[in-house]
């Protein structure tokens, strides 16, 4: 079985952004690394929320618009894996909306639930559009209400689900 290299995704954002006319794209850089928290009982006892950056969204809901699109879906964790929709202008689109759960796992985390090893699932799970240029924007105005929602709805764990 032959190996394929690893994807260089710094390069391929980098001319992707480049493409789009954006400029050069800025890496964010933490000079520190972030606190790491244990956890206050184990996963089995505890709510699990989700943010996920792929664009996905419910059937029924406004998809995201093409670029810096800083709102955010709140999708009922029940919803139906046949309801859940893609739209991104960073990544191809094609095994999203082939199988969601490439870029929100929402059938795994439930196989987590039932089979006794997460303690439930968040009533809502949110997702937005990664991508977004402005560092700036997500830190001061996205992040916050996404904490916000996530305080509100009392969930002890967030699975962060990156594209």
């Amino acid at each position: 079985m032959s190996r394929q290299p690893p994807v260089r995704y710094i390069d391929r954002t980098k001319a992707q952004y480049d493409a789009l006319g954006y400029g050069s794209y800025s890496w964010a850089h933490n000079p520190e690394p972030p606190p790491i928290a244990a956890l206050p009982r184990p996963l089995a006892e505890l709510r699990l929320g989700v943010i996920a950056t792929g664009g996905v969204y419910a059937a029924g809901q406004t998809a995201f618009t093409f670029k810096d699109d800083l709102t955010y879906r709140a999708i009922p964790s029940d919803t139906q894996t046949a309801e859940l929709r893609a739209t991104h202008f960073a990544y191809d689109l094609t095994d999203a909306r082939q199988d969601i759960n490439v870029v929100f796992p929402i059938d795994a985390l439930r196989t987590l639930v039932a089979d006794g090893l997460v303690g439930e699932l968040a009533p809502q799970l949110f997702t937005c559009m990664g991508g977004i240029y402005s560092q700036r924007r997500v830190r001061d105005d996205l992040a916050p209400a996404l904490v916000q929602r996530c305080q509100d709805d009392e969930i002890d764990v967030v699975l962060l689900v990156p594209v």
